[in-house]
């Protein structure tokens, strides 16, 4: 039976793919957070690096990849395509289920796609340091090693309730040279009246977020680092969305159906947006599903409004689905979609009913992973758990049903590190 598809290097793309090259309308435009009026990308200079600010506005539709990136990007990619077939056996569904495993980068997770990419921007643009936020500490691990090679280094605010729970991930940045501080934290203005409140305060991604703008703002030698929602990061994470159209063709796989979770968007745009092309140029029909947390619901029970990226508001106004900056979720075991908002091209394709959004509860999703680990012997990312809890429904959907339906998935990352969070099921 086949399990893997060809991990040859003629699968590695050479550039990245702008949903926006694509789109008959673009999403509104980013607000200045102080005159709420359309961003100049000179505004964003004050955070950004330029280089990554020309690729936030591009409208071309390709983007190319720089040779050292590529070069970085050839360690682990293009990263296998593989089979659910232990899966299909054991629910017994006529669905074929292929999972893109994004866990076999240096740092386990799809996050060190963009942060190559973003590592190497800055060091051509002379920044030395990056500041930045980390959720479950996919991201800030990611930087830390992406810094490492370009010679940038990373500082890291980790989201408390992370920090405590996932240990790992502190050490693997700390031995990448990253610097890690535990949010809300006492070293900047964002943090503290947070911290004062509640030393123990468990945190949230738009806290960090705050505390690592406000970081960048003040001191002209740190610019800021995004690890998702935002318009390069997801250009960025096309290389998994390339490079498994190119796999699936070879193989003769056609996704009637397209899973991944969704904090801020990144993982599932990555995978989903190449595939999306063709539902907008060639009129395909493939259905996406973004699947979220019950506990943190933005596309499924947010509003779809202008929102301050951040918790503090220091961040440009982004019209996205939100549950409101000041929205602080539970300390769940996903801390990777613990955020307040979503990616603005995310939220767009679900206003255009191009993308369906359902949400999880997280017993369901433990279930999930833990017949995932024992069918395919691989301990997902919690995050990742959330859209396999959807591809065993869709699954056993196509067994009552009768039908045979292709599904493809991101595993955005293994859950190797996350161990404690699923010993501790908070």
């Amino acid at each position: 039976m086949l399990r893997y598809a060809s991990r040859h290097e003629k699968h590695l793309p050479s550039k990245f793919y702008n949903l926006k090259a694509d789109l008959p309308e673009l999403p509104p435009p980013p607000l200045h957070p102080v005159t709420r009026q359309p961003l100049n990308p000179s505004d964003l200079e004050a955070i950004f690096p330029k280089s990554f600010i020309a690729q936030e506005i591009s409208l071309e539709p390709e983007i190319d990849i720089p040779e050292k990136v590529l070069e970085a990007y050839s360690v682990f990619r293009p990263t296998p395509l593989i089979q659910a077939s232990k899966l299909e056996a054991y629910l017994q569904t006529p669905a074929r289920i292929f999972y893109k495993f994004e866990g076999v980068s240096p740092t386990g997770s799809h996050k060190t796609n963009t942060a190559l990419m973003q590592a190497y921007l800055a060091s051509q643009d002379g920044v030395t340091t990056l500041s930045t936020e980390t959720g479950a500490g996919q991201w800030g691990t990611a930087l830390s090693y992406a810094g490492s090679l370009f010679g940038v280094k990373a500082r890291v605010y980790m989201v408390r309730s992370s920090f405590r729970q996932k240990p790992g991930r502190r050490i693997m940045m700390q031995l990448f040279g990253g610097e890690v501080t535990e949010s809300p934290s006492p070293t900047t203005d964002s943090g503290l009246k947070y911290y004062q409140q509640n030393p123990d305060h468990p945190g949230s991604l738009g806290i960090a977020i705050s505390e690592a703008v406000e970081v960048a703002v003040k001191n002209p030698e740190i610019k800021y680092s995004l690890g998702s929602v935002l318009d390069t990061v997801l250009l960025h994470q096309s290389i998994i969305g390339l490079e498994a159209q190119s796999q699936c063709q070879e193989i003769g796989f056609e996704p009637d159906l397209i899973i991944g979770c969704v904090g801020g968007g990144s993982n599932f745009a990555g995978l989903s947006f190449p595939f999306v092309r063709r539902n907008l140029k060639e009129k395909a029909t493939t259905r996406y599903l973004a699947i979220e947390p019950e506990v943190c619901p933005s596309l499924t029970a947010g509003e779809l409004t202008y929102d301050f990226g951040d918790s503090v508001g220091l961040t440009p106004l982004l019209y996205m689905y939100t549950l409101g900056k000041d929205f602080i979720p539970p300390a769940i075991h996903a801390g990777g979609l613990r955020y307040h908002g979503m990616a603005p091209l995310v939220s767009h394709l679900v206003k255009q009913s191009l993308v369906q959004a359902e949400a999880y509860p997280q017993d369901k999703v433990f279930q999930a992973a833990e017949l995932f680990l024992k069918t395919e012997g691989i301990l997902p990312a919690p995050e990742s758990a959330h859209a396999i809890a959807s591809v065993i429904d869709e699954a056993l959907q196509a067994k009552r049903a009768g039908r045979p339906v292709n599904i493809l998935f991101n595993l955005s990352g293994h859950g190797f590190l996350d161990i404690s969070a699923y010993d501790r099921q908070e």
